[in-house]
């Protein structure tokens, strides 16, 4: 029998190769592991391309929050409005920060139409995708103290003043808000006063005001001014009207609301909220994100919200994310020449 004190040794040098051996191997089992656990070491800046109180700004903001209450991330994330150019500051900074994953960036229509209404040189392809959140729908809004009940009365009535009597409020010039008042205008034969403003929150208290005649918000931008009871909605533009069938008011849900359509006036469009990143990145650092915003939005936090806000709640991301972004920019394309909005080369 050999004794444990006279088994055979390796010589000192030959015992140093295989602990070196081991320990490589380790490593190289653990390194996938490592990759894959990439998470930011400094806080994240979460750049909204439009003014304070729009959907894009809720919307940042609600993120934000969850991230924090359910410590889906260790560094902190910090909510920066860059509404400049019609968001296009806000586009740029985040294109410029090549390599870094730190910078998010949240997305609407201007994503694609302030590149092609102002010729400054910025395309989505400058940027990575991380998810689609939701789409987002616009609905036809008047002062709740308007005699006007349906889509069908405005209409007539803003027909009845003239031309260019009437103001429609929007966000920004040559937007998302402005796309669908050309369309709305063509499809009714009507021509409004086309008033911008830097966010969907300043476009809903302009409208409580009165200093507008009507506005095409969305659904989150005017849902607080409906509830009191200072604003009216008249119609939905989308081919089918919103799911959500609790009551908003006394007597009315978002399911209420007729679309366009069922009112007569054809014109139909949705928007993206969709989350960016820097060009630059690592697939590691892109996974990261693309997991973050699952998480939030499997938080009950964020179904109340898309549910309150009456949002489509698509959500893509990948292979299927960057066909709909294409398509999408396609489409804008074809609205902005049409609406004569696109910058002269």
């Amino acid at each position: 029998m050999i004794s444990v004190d006279s088994r055979p040794r390796l010589p000192s040098a030959a015992r140093a190769l295989a602990r070196l051996s081991c320990a490589a191997a380790a490593l190289a089992l653990l390194a996938p592991a490592a990759q894959a656990a990439w998470e930011p070491t400094k806080p994240v800046e979460f750049v909204v391309p439009a003014g304070p109180g729009g959907g894009a700004d809720q919307m940042a903001r609600l993120i934000q929050g969850i991230i924090v209450k359910h410590k889906l991330m260790k560094e902190s994330m910090v909510v920066i409005n860059k509404s400049g150019g019609a968001g296009a500051e806000g586009f740029m900074a985040v294109k410029d920060a090549k390599g870094d994953p730190n910078k998010l960036i949240i997305t609407l229509s201007n994503l694609f139409t302030t590149p092609m209404a102002t010729g400054v040189p910025f395309s989505w392809k400058d940027l990575t995708p991380v998810s689609m959140m939701a789409l987002d729908q616009f609905v036809l809004w008047v002062n709740a103290e308007t005699p006007y009940k349906t889509a069908n009365e405005y209409i007539a009535a803003v027909k009845a003043a003239g031309p260019s009597k009437m103001k429609m409020g929007g966000t920004g010039s040559k937007q998302e808000d402005q796309i669908i008042t050309v369309g709305l205008e063509k499809a009714t034969g009507t021509k409004f006063i086309y008033v911008p403003f830097k966010g969907g929150g300043e476009v809903a208290v302009q409208l409580v005001g009165k200093h507008i005649d009507s506005t095409v918000n969305n659904p989150i931008e005017a849902v607080a001014q409906w509830r009191a009871g200072s604003l009216r909605p008249l119609c939905v533009f989308d081919d089918t009207r919103m799911p959500y069938k609790e009551k908003i008011t006394a007597t009315q849900s978002w399911n209420d609301i007729p679309t366009c359509k069922e009112a007569g006036v054809p014109t139909d469009y949705v928007m993206l909220r969709g989350v960016f990143m820097a060009p630059g990145v690592t697939p590691e650092q892109q996974a990261y994100y693309v997991d973050l915003m699952k998480k939030v939005r499997e938080t009950p936090e964020w179904k109340e919200f898309m549910e309150k806000g009456a949002f489509n709640q698509t959500a893509l991301s990948g292979a299927e994310y960057l066909k709909w972004v294409a398509d999408a920019e396609a489409l804008h394309r074809t609205l902005m020449t049409e609406a004569g909005f696109m910058a002269k080369p």
